[in-house]
């Protein structure tokens, strides 16, 4: 791939371009290709719509919603991949899907004995999950909140604030590479049992030694999140629970989140895992993570409780750049923060400070450099897309009754891939645009038949590309329809020239760009080849407006003549 300039210079990252106006012009609700800019104005609140009435194609989310019900069941000697969940999505300030199934509580033990009917609890939309991992972004919220109040600087020292955390060759390691991930600390460490009460626990996690250089690799680790939780501790003199609580959940109303639940609302809440080890049993009511149980149900990486709607009011509240109803838990600069990508030198693991970035494994076609999230080991999962002002909520089960019946990732992308899939992709001309298709380990044709005299012909079209870097389009060209050939194009974006060897795939930006080939003379076959490898994928791609011409002459017009086409796999496609 080769890039050209044309009248303006050629930027090669992506800009986060967060501030400015709330709405960018021609912006539209219910549409992927029309990205919007900025935050959603500060007043936005959450109310329930139908995926109609919000602009939105209800059809993939109800057949997302299928396969989350689906996914309860056992399929032959394949068990379910939960016991139960609850799905609510957003968009541009409704919820437009707020539906649970199957089971908060069904098994008696490890091996799956099911309790008997009248001991099971039915999943409600206001069942009280165990977040697990999702409990960071709370931790990263609070440290940005005193990183606000000039008590915490990001790039200083841990052992700034925690002395002891120097230990081990740790005196330089950052609270910003902490949040990001960089630290080298090893990713978990067994704290429960290697010793005897939460204060030497602490301690152990405080004092470990980094596996990596600091700074030199992306390594996923507890151990950030919780020496930053006793960051905020030694800096506040308040304790993490509580400054959730006063600076989150309480401004936020969201009434059930938390740590260590009452204990008067179990019956709402979904149980986890039985434990042997420690012998807790089945663990219903309290933190499932072995860690955060042992340091009293309180940690910076484990312990918050919280439903659907509680994480929908967040959802929220970040798309509305930190605020919601009269409240405001973070400036619009510290949002920007959590979701720029500080890790741009380990590509594939974008991280803002707390949000991952851009993760196709479970934002499916959502993913883009401004879609934010975050997933939780029982099963939970936040997707934040800035772009389209959307979000995606699953929280299950998944370890319910053991951690080894499988992971719940299918049901984490079919649910974003869903809401993808249900925002428009508008044609270009006409009424509607050649659509691929997003099936996983598949290949979809469009081909177009021409007579192209001797002197060749120019072949112009408009194409949106959303997909992952491994599930590429190529345009080729045939003259006995079974040897092709690769056929060179120029894409023009806004000012901006690339060429391209006959393949293209990518995401990111969200709009139509148009594309130019030289085709040689002869009778031929021009196709459009979509392929797609076995795991995740993006929005898709779509042709629109192909003609073919020598000089005035037009040899092929798809808008004029849709049937000339031959299609496999490509459908058109109003939206």
């Amino acid at each position: 791939m080769r890039i050209r300039a044309a009248g303006i210079a050629v930027v090669s990252v992506v800009m986060l371009t967060m501030a400015g106006p709330a709405v960018a012009a021609g912006n539209k609700s219910g549409r992927f290709d029309q990205p919007f800019s900025g935050y959603a104005p500060k007043s936005t609140l959450l109310r329930d719509a139908t995926p109609a009435k919000a602009g939105l194609d209800p059809a993939p989310i109800d057949a997302a919603l299928a396969q989350v019900e689906g996914w309860t069941k056992p399929n032959g000697t394949v068990k379910p991949l939960y016991a139960g969940a609850v799905t609510l999505l957003g968009h541009d300030g409704k919820v437009v899907t707020r539906e649970a199934t199957g089971m908060a509580v069904k098994y008696a033990d490890g091996n799956g004995t099911e309790l008997p009917a009248d001991q099971q609890i039915p999943m409600r939309t206001d069942t009280i999950f165990d977040m697990a991992s999702v409990s960071k972004l709370f931790t990263s919220i609070v440290v940005l909140q005193l990183v606000e109040k000039n008590k915490v600087a990001l790039d200083a020292p841990i052992a700034q604030y925690v002395p002891e955390f120097a230990e081990n060759g740790k005196e330089s390691i950052t609270v910003r590479q902490a949040l990001t991930h960089t630290t080298g600390l090893p990713s978990w460490l067994p704290l429960w049992s290697a010793r005897p009460d939460p204060a030497s626990r602490l301690q152990m996690a405080l004092t470990a030694k980094p596996s990596s250089t600091p700074g030199s690799t992306y390594l996923y680790s507890d151990l950030n999140l919780i020496s930053l939780g006793e960051v905020a501790h030694r800096v506040s003199g308040k304790t993490l629970d509580k400054l959730v609580a006063d600076g989150i959940t309480k401004p936020l109303q969201m009434r059930d989140t938390g740590y260590n639940p009452d204990p008067k609302k179990k019956q709402r809440i979904a149980a986890t895992e039985y434990q042997t080890a420690p012998a807790r049993g089945m663990v219903w009511g309290s933190v499932h993570d072995e860690n955060a149980w042992s340091l009293d149900g309180v940690a910076g990486h484990a312990g918050v409780f919280s439903t659907a709607d509680d994480l929908a009011v967040l959802a929220q509240a970040f798309l509305n750049g930190g605020s919601y109803r009269q409240a405001r838990i973070l400036k619009e600069s510290s949002v920007t923060a959590m979701i720029t990508n500080f890790n741009q030198a380990f590509p594939g693991n974008d991280h803002g400070l707390g949000f991952e970035l851009n993760q196709r494994w479970y934002m499916s076609g959502l993913s883009g450099p401004r879609t934010a999230g975050h997933t939780g080991y029982t099963g939970t999962s936040l997707v934040i897309d800035f772009d389209s002002r959307s979000f995606a909520i699953l929280l299950s089960n998944r370890v319910h009754p053991s951690r080894n019946w499988g992971s719940n990732n299918p049901a984490r992308r079919a649910v974003a891939q869903g809401l993808a899939l249900s925002l428009g992709v508008g044609p270009r001309h006409g009424k509607d645009a050649w659509f691929s298709g997003t099936t996983d380990a598949s290949t979809t044709t469009l081909d177009a038949r021409v007579a192209v005299p001797a002197a060749g012909a120019k072949l112009a079209f408009d194409l949106f590309v959303d997909t992952e870097d491994t599930d590429l389009l190529y345009l080729e060209s045939s003259a006995d329809g079974t040897t092709w050939t690769k056929v060179p194009f120029t894409v023009r974006d806004r000012g901006t020239v690339i060429d391209h060897d006959g393949t293209i795939s990518g995401s990111g930006d969200r709009h139509w760009h148009q594309v130019s080939a030289e085709l040689p003379g002869g009778d031929q076959t021009v196709r459009w080849r979509y392929t797609s490898d076995p795991l995740y994928q993006g929005r898709g791609v779509y042709v629109d407006g192909v003609k073919i011409s020598a000089g005035h002459r037009v040899l092929f017009d798809g808008e004029r003549t849709p049937e000339s086409f031959t299609a496999s796999g490509w459908r058109l496609s109003r939206r």
